[in-house]
């Protein structure tokens, strides 16, 4: 079901997406060779409940940990265990908070050290795209304007645009609808829905410097997302709700 949030709602995803925006700030600090990616999710947990939030994803649907951290192949889903980042490396980090009844959701792919000028410029593509169709989500247009944008983008680099996860709608739940796909497809034109002031979108792109095939491995209970080919991912997400005069980026620092 689609929800209309109102201005005292929007108010309260603001404060929500502030403490993921804090969180990521925090993590990206601490992102560097030799770390292992179970302490960021510890330390990702003990500043979110410290500041009266809700780490979302842990236990959601049996979910062992509180960030997803997806490295290198991963596209998402990623699970923080014991492996330790290496120089080279970059890792999608997705955070989810519920503070005061209402969600907060945003991802980031960072490097580690140096990385290749391949992966530099994958993250800066995908970066890019996230914020075209965030440019596109105005009053009036449709889901598919997001979907163009995101496409249009990624498609001049030749990269592969994950079909099997989108975006989403977002609110008291995680994931509400409408359903935010980055690519353009017949099958689904026929619901394409116009977007009204007071809807709040997940807008989040996953682009591969291969295909955009998908693969998925069964860790601890829970199904990680990985490419086909084993080729760099990288994916980037932020709240946003839709004012009447243009979209408001929700998981940010003021």
């Amino acid at each position: 079901m689609i929800t209309i949030k109102s201005k005292r709602e929007i108010e309260i995803m603001k404060k929500s997406g502030r403490l993921v925006a804090e969180t990521h700030a925090l993590l990206k600090s601490l992102i560097e060779p030799g770390v292992p990616m179970e302490i960021l999710d510890k330390e990702a947990e003990n500043f979110i409940r410290k500041n009266d939030g809700i780490p979302l994803f842990k236990g959601y649907r049996g979910f062992p940990s509180t960030i997803c951290a997806s490295l290198n192949d991963e596209i998402v889903h990623g699970i923080p265990d014991k492996r330790k980042l290496k120089e080279g490396d970059i890792l999608s980090v997705d955070i989810g908070v519920k503070y005061r009844g209402y969600v907060g959701d945003s991802a980031w792919t960072y490097p580690v050290g140096n990385i290749s000028k391949e992966a530099q410029r994958l993250l800066k593509v995908c970066e890019e795209s996230l914020y075209l169709g965030i440019e596109a989500a105005v009053p009036g247009n449709r889901v598919s304007s997001i979907s163009q944008a995101v496409q249009k983008h990624a498609d001049k680099y030749g990269y592969g645009i994950v079909r099997d996860y989108t975006g989403h709608g977002i609110g008291t739940e995680l994931h509400e609808d409408p359903q935010i796909p980055n690519y353009v497809d017949e099958s689904w034109l026929s619901h394409d829905m116009r977007l009204k002031k007071g809807l709040c979108l997940a807008i989040e792109p996953m682009l591969n410097i291969g295909t955009h095939k998908t693969k998925v491995q069964r860790r601890r209970g829970w199904e990680v997302v990985l490419t086909k080919d084993n080729s760099l991912s990288a994916h980037f997400e932020h709240s946003v709700a839709i004012l009447e005069d243009g979209p408001l980026i929700l998981t940010k620092i003021d």
